[in-house]
């Protein structure tokens, strides 16, 4: 994100949570004073449900709070760590985590084409590019519970932007609409 605007005071926490301070802060959520004192605290903090961090003077946005998938066996996972570690892979441009209520957390990556070249796989769903896949995504997530592997991906073939509306204008993903629009390869995933 950068450095806190003139005036802005910034900082971590509970739960790694970003809390920002200042007068451009809303008053509050039209005629909804319960949501209202849910989100802003009464020393006027914000309570952004950004998870970040702050080095030197500097805000880094790590995953949201409120994202947790809740496996069948009801296991919890914060998919937007796995998603960042996934993709500090040169192979992915983007990925997400799903498996709300399943039995086992699955992927939707976008790879990045000249990375495809380097591993020798088209950036499509044939079986040598899952192989290779699921291969690079189990090393960057290999710290995590043995609960929290990936065993099956999508490779989708456009990335998610602002302009197709699968991310918001500050770069967060639209899980709900990403899921909408795959909606029939999910499925097909869960019923293998």
């Amino acid at each position: 994100m950068g450095v806190p605007l003139p005036g802005l005071e910034a900082k971590i926490g509970e739960n790694d949570e970003l809390i920002t301070r200042s007068p451009s802060v809303m008053l509050g959520y039209w005629n909804k004073p319960e949501a209202t004192k849910e989100t802003i605290d009464e020393d006027g903090w914000l309570y952004t449900g950004d998870k970040a961090k702050i080095e030197n003077n500097h805000i880094f946005i790590t995953g949201r709070i409120k994202e947790i998938i809740v496996l069948s066996n009801g296991e919890k996972i914060s998919p937007s760590d796995m998603e960042l570690h996934i993709s500090l892979d040169p192979l992915f441009e983007q990925a997400m985590v799903i498996g709300e209520g399943k039995p086992f957390l699955s992927a939707l990556v976008v790879l990045d084409h000249p990375s495809c070249k380097r591993y020798r796989i088209k950036p499509s769903d044939t079986p040598e590019t899952q192989e290779v896949v699921l291969r690079q995504i189990a090393k960057r997530i290999e710290s995590f519970p043995g609960y929290a592997k990936i065993q099956k991906a999508i490779v989708i073939p456009e990335p998610w932007t602002v302009e197709n509306g699968l991310i918001t204008p500050t770069l967060k993903m639209r899980r709900r609409l990403i899921c909408e629009k795959y909606e029939s390869k999910i499925t097909a995933l869960y019923e293998d």
